[in-house]
């Protein structure tokens, strides 16, 4: 990620140099050097090394200024030290702002109104360059300060707004998009007869009831059961079957990274490790770790470590709903990158995962608005749960996801790895705050509106819970989202048909609503047909409509079966863990626990609807990424322009 010292033909370059050096190359430079650094030569920075930073910032694409700060040459302190003395203006590391600072503006503009009057402006790129040009313009009082300060001092200033509006704006222009109104007067009314109608006749009439139930709910399972034997037949290898060729720094785009924390100090280091291990110039990287408010130990652990400049720490204000999608929509107005990407704390992408998203957006339609990379389970061998969790894991990512791509249905985005045009995402008001399984609502949401999702075929390392406990926690509120995203998009079931046509409708329906009941009720119909298979055969005299119930059920039944297993198989033969294959036949136990977590996330749902079960990560015993985090990141490397070339 770093240039190497022989792009330079391993010339010298000297360890301190000002403007009275007399060489005529040093002169040379100094003349040549680009407005935004330039500067610096006037203030201990060699000339020659200014040089040729400019001439590694052209290769890379960026500003000479984002290139000295971005691969840590200069300190960003140091950088803006240098810029007030320059322009002859104070310097303030704790500016006061008026109550007029706009969010996100003054901070991705770097320039905010300030408390006595004036302003206090932190210059990137292009202002920079104007400013320094036009620097006698200047009439009202003015301060420097880096953008850190000034992002800081924005969030201050303007806390409870921003709170309000990470939570409330895709709500607030969207309702009928957002779960923050819950279940809407009509939802309830058919709830409430549907339940008397069923209870009441199920008193009464209890075979004909259940019968008349599964007739019902049977084109819902049987969709869901085609859809996954059809995903199966799909042939999408877990690599791209040819690499696209490596594109030249400068065309590659800025890249903006999310990362939501709480709490997690056990996976600070490695998280660190892997997103400094991305094969990205680090001038065009744009990666910000969200912090809540009340967490003390994730900013210990990362005051521990010395931060590479890319990396961007921001404190998200207090303010409800308490969930990870609030996060994510603190951090969204601040991207600077043309594309974004979520990863999880606990995540290990592969290095080249980034390039590989910008080639496979550059050949895709405008209206693919995400690729959803594959997520893995790098700790395996820690628990008989993890093993079943990498089973379902590789059938969800290496066979289903990808085969609804290519067979046009909407997809239900996995937490992390997803990666999005950053514009598209600000269009829809990126994620709702008030859905606990906001991946799921996202998905169905691009769908509705018009665009598509793709596969990206590059791996993730995910930390799947060992025990039971976490397991639990975990699945309950997955299955709870998935109940708000039913609610949400049910609203207004007219509408939602006529934006997503037939096909996708029925595709989005079993993958929430399908979803949600096919957890619900396993154990009941599994039961009824297992019950149904060992009774006496059907007797002629019962009828022709009897004995196509009786056959249906059954079919429907071994169907279900194959779609379970087979999809299972074809993910074990791309991932390459036949050794799991013996535990094929525990599934139907973990179909159980999902129908646990699926009833206490109903009852979560009426009790505690907002209520965000963390998950605990850090505590993996045989993976990869466990072993990376129980050792501390490497520390980024700390240079100076004086002393080290770039």
């Amino acid at each position: 990620m770093q240039a190497s010292s022989h792009e330079f033909g391993g010339l010298p370059l000297p360890v301190r140099q000002g403007l009275a050096d007399g060489s005529r190359q040093s002169t040379a430079h100094l003349q040549m050097l680009p407005v935004e650094i330039g500067f610096l030569a006037h203030h201990g920075y060699p000339p020659d090394a200014l040089h040729k930073a400019a001439i590694l910032a052209s290769r890379a694409g960026v500003t000479p200024d984002m290139f000295l700060i971005k691969g840590g040459y200069v300190g960003e302190s140091d950088f803006y030290r240098a810029l007030a003395a320059e322009l002859a203006l104070p310097f303030t590391s704790a500016p006061r702002l008026s109550a007029q600072a706009r969010f996100p503006d003054a901070i991705m503009s770097g320039l905010a109104p300030s408390l006595s009057g004036g302003f206090v402006m932190a210059p990137q790129g292009s202002s920079l360059a104007w400013l320094l040009r036009k620097r006698r313009s200047m009439r009202n009082p003015v301060a420097v300060t880096t953008p850190t300060r000034l992002a800081r001092a924005v969030f201050g200033t303007q806390a409870r707004r921003i709170a309000y509006r990470c939570a409330n704006e895709l709500p607030d222009h969207a309702p009928d998009l957002s779960n923050r109104d819950q279940v809407s007067p009509g939802q309830i009314l058919i709830l409430s007869a549907t339940a008397l109608l069923l209870s009441f006749c199920g008193g009464l009439f209890p075979e004909p009831t259940l019968t008349a139930l599964g007739v019902a709910l049977g084109p819902l399972f049987l969709s869901g059961v085609t859809m996954r034997l059809a995903t199966a037949m799909v042939a999408k290898p877990v690599k791209p079957a040819t690499q696209p060729p490596r594109a030249p720094d400068a065309s590659l785009p800025v890249y903006t990274v999310i990362v939501a924390l709480y709490r997690e100090k056990k996976v600070v280091p490695g998280l660190i490790a892997a997103l400094t291990a991305l094969d990205y110039p680090p001038a065009k990287l744009d990666i910000k770790l969200v912090l809540e408010a009340d967490d003390r130990e994730t900013p210990a652990a990362l005051a521990a470590i010395r931060l590479p400049a890319f990396i961007e720490v921001i404190v998200a204000p207090p303010g409800i709903p308490r969930t990870k999608p609030r996060a994510l929509n603190i951090a969204l107005p601040l991207a600077r990158g043309h594309f974004t990407v979520v990863y999880d704390a606990e995540d290990v992408p592969d290095p080249d995962q980034l390039r590989l998203a910008v080639a496979t957006f550059s050949r895709l339609p405008r209206n693919v608005a995400c690729l959803q990379a594959r997520l893995t389970i790098d700790n395996t061998d820690d628990s008989w749960l993890t093993r079943l969790f990498t089973i379902e894991y590789a059938t969800l990512f290496d066979v289903f996801n990808p085969g609804l791509s290519e067979i046009g249905s909407p997809i239900a985005l996995g937490g992390t790895s997803n990666h999005f045009r950053t514009p598209i995402l600000r269009r829809i008001f990126g994620w709702d705050a008030w859905n606990v399984t906001e991946d799921a609502d996202l998905g169905i949401r691009l769908a509705r509106l018009g665009y598509l999702i793709e596969d990206l075929p590059s791996s993730t390392n995910e930390e799947a819970p060992r025990t039971l406990r976490a397991w639990m926690h975990q699945r309950t509120r997955w299955m709870k989202g998935y109940m708000q995203t039913c609610i949400s998009h049910s609203r207004q079931p007219g509408r939602t048909l006529s934006q997503l046509r037939l096909w996708r409708f029925i595709g989005a329906a079993v993958l929430t609503l399908g979803t949600v009941l096919s957890a619900l009720l396993y154990p009941l119909f599994t039961v009824l047909t297992v019950l149904l298979w060992f009774r006496e055969p059907v007797a002629a005299e019962n009828g022709e409509w009897a004995r196509l119930l009786y056959s249906g059920s059954l079919a429907l039944f071994v169907s279900g079966v194959a779609a379970v297993f087979i999809p299972a198989i074809v993910a074990l033969k791309r991932r390459g863990l036949w050794r799991l294959l013996p535990w094929l036949p525990v599934l139907p136990v973990y179909y159980v626990l999902v129908s646990c977590a699926a009833w206490r996330g109903l009852w979560e749902l009426t009790v505690a609807p907002f209520r965000w079960n963390k998950t605990s990560h850090g505590l993996a015993l045989t993976s990869r990424a466990g072993l990376l985090q129980k050792h501390q990141a490497r520390p980024a490397r700390t240079r100076s322009l004086k002393t080290e070339p770039p």
